[in-house]
């Protein structure tokens, strides 16, 4: 399953997405100096788009024997990924001067590139395998 490339990318892209449970998305910082810490799981529609997320990058994880399975998912979970990227990207325009975001925000963008990096690695592969199945054939053919 390790022995691809693309596989690597899926588990990074995964693990990224993971550690959103357990980071901070941003820091408010009180009147009085008080730190209140807001998390990614606080958010219901967050929660719901990181378990989304996660499903969709372990299911690819797990489709290695089916390349063109797992190039199209890779793309799906790359597609949702930039989605809740410029979701973030929305809700830090929009709250950017009273609250301090931190650098976790990157993560969705940097696992939708391992993600698509994946998927084409993932039909490059398929592709090959598809030629030398059609090569396999026309010998057959000529004996």
């Amino acid at each position: 399953m390790w022995q691809r490339i693309q596989t690597l990318y899926i588990g990074i892209a995964t693990a990224l997405t993971a550690a959103l449970f357990f980071s901070r998305m941003a820091t408010i910082i009180g009147p009085g100096g008080d730190e209140v810490y807001i998390m990614y799981y606080e958010k219901l529609p967050y929660l719901v788009m990181l378990i989304m997320l996660l499903t969709a990058g372990i299911c690819s994880i797990f489709s290695y024997k089916n390349w063109a399975l797992q190039a199209r998912v890779c793309m799906l979970t790359a597609l949702m990924l930039i989605g809740f990227q410029i979701w973030l990207g929305v809700d830090f325009l929009r709250y950017h001067k009273e609250i301090i975001f931190s650098f976790t925000m990157v993560f969705p963008v940097v696992s939708a590139i391992l993600n698509i990096m994946a998927a084409r690695s993932a039909l490059v592969d398929a592709m090959t395998m598809q030629a030398v199945k059609t090569t396999r054939k026309i010998r057959k053919k000529r004996r």
